[in-house]
C-alpha cells in the first residue's frame, strides 16, 4: 500500500511538471519571437526578395540597430538638439533608405507603404519649417509658409542622391535630374512630392541600366566605342518610345515601360535606316544623351 501511495504521488508530480516543449514554447512566447518572425516573413513576402536569407539578415540587423539605439520617435526637438541632431538625422536616413530598398517600384503597394514609412522616419529628425500638402501642382509644391509638416529639403535631396548612387547611376548623370527634383534646404517637402522624387529616382536608375544594355547591343564587348550613326539611331528609337507614352496624366514609370518595349527588330530597322554620321560615341556620351531624354520629361516640383 505504501509503495502504491508513493507510486501515485510520483505519478502526480510528473504530470504537473512542465515538459521541455512547454518550457520552450513559454520562452518563445515571452520573448515575442513569434511576432518577430511573423513580421519578418510578411515583409519578405511583400518585398518578393530574390535572396530570402540575405533579406532576413538585413531585416533583423536593422531591428537590432533600432532596439540598440532606442529610436522610437519619442524625443522632442530640444532633446534631439541636445543629443546631437546630426547623428540622429543620419540614423533616421539610414533606416529610411533601408525601407526604400525593400521592394522594387514595380511592386506598387509594397513600394508605396515603404515610401510612407521612410517619409515618417525622416519627419522625426528635429525642427522643421511647415509646408503645403497636396497631390500635385502648386498646392503640392514645397513651401515654408503653409500649415502641415514635411521632410526638410536638405534631407530630401540627400535621400534622392543616395538612391541614385545605390542604383548605380554616376553622379554626373544624376545631377541634372536632381536639379529638377530639388527643393530648397529650408523648405518642408510634403509626402506627395517626396514620393514623386523617390519614385522618379528609382525608375531613372532602372532606365539608365536599360540604356547601358542598349549601348552594349550596339557595341560588342570586344570592340571599341560604337559608331555615332548607330548610337543616334538607337537614341532616336528611344526618343520615339518615350514620346508615345507621354501625356498629361502619364506616370514616370511609363517611360521605363516604353523603353522596355523597343524590340530587337525595331532597333535593327532604325539602325539600318540611319543617316551616316562620322566618328564614334562612347558609353558615357550615350548614357548622358539617354538620360537627357528622360529628364526632359520630369516635372519640376519646387
Amino acid at each position: 500500500m505504501a509503495e502504491k501511495r508513493r507510486s501515485g504521488g510520483t505519478s502526480g508530480m510528473s504530470e504537473s511538471k512542465p515538459t521541455k516543449t512547454d518550457t520552450e514554447r513559454e520562452f518563445l512566447s515571452q520573448a515575442g519571437v513569434g511576432e518577430l518572425l511573423r513580421g519578418a516573413l510578411l515583409k519578405m513576402v511583400e518585398a518578393r526578395s530574390e535572396d530570402p536569407m540575405g533579406f532576413l539578415a538585413d531585416h533583423f540587423c536593422n531591428q537590432a540597430s533600432e532596439a540598440e539605439n532606442g529610436t522610437g520617435g519619442c524625443c522632442s526637438d530640444g532633446d534631439l538638439l541636445n543629443l546631437g541632431a546630426g547623428a540622429h538625422e543620419q540614423q533616421q536616413l539610414s533606416r529610411a533608405l533601408w525601407h526604400l530598398r525593400l521592394a522594387h517600384h514595380s511592386q506598387r503597394s509594397a513600394f508605396s507603404n515603404n515610401v510612407r514609412v521612410a517619409y515618417d522616419l525622416l519627419t522625426q529628425t528635429g525642427p522643421q519649417r511647415r509646408g503645403a500638402v497636396g497631390p500635385s501642382g502648386p498646392a503640392g509644391q514645397c513651401s515654408s509658409n503653409s500649415p502641415g509638416g514635411g521632410v526638410r529639403g536638405r534631407l530630401y535631396t540627400h535621400t534622392l542622391q543616395c538612391l541614385c548612387s545605390e542604383g548605380g547611376v554616376p553622379v554626373s548623370t544624376s545631377a541634372p535630374l536632381l536639379r529638377r527634383l530639388h527643393c530648397q534646404d529650408h523648405e518642408a517637402v510634403p509626402y506627395d512630392i517626396f514620393r514623386h522624387g523617390v519614385l522618379t529616382c528609382a525608375v531613372f536608375s532602372d532606365y539608365i541600366r536599360r540604356a547601358q544594355r542598349l549601348y552594349a547591343e550596339v557595341c560588342g564587348p570586344a570592340e571599341g566605342p560604337a559608331g555615332r550613326t548607330l548610337c543616334l539611331a538607337v537614341l532616336g528609337t528611344l526618343h520615339e518610345a518615350l514620346e508615345t507614352s507621354r501625356s498629361n496624366e502619364a506616370k514616370v514609370s511609363r517611360y521605363l515601360e516604353a523603353s522596355a518595349k523597343i524590340s530587337p527588330g525595331k532597333l535593327a530597322q532604325a539602325m539600318a535606316g540611319a543617316e551616316p554620321a562620322g566618328g564614334n560615341m562612347d558609353a558615357k556620351e550615350f548614357e548622358d544623351a539617354a538620360a537627357e531624354l528622360f529628364i526632359a520629361r520630369v516635372r519640376v516640383v519646387c
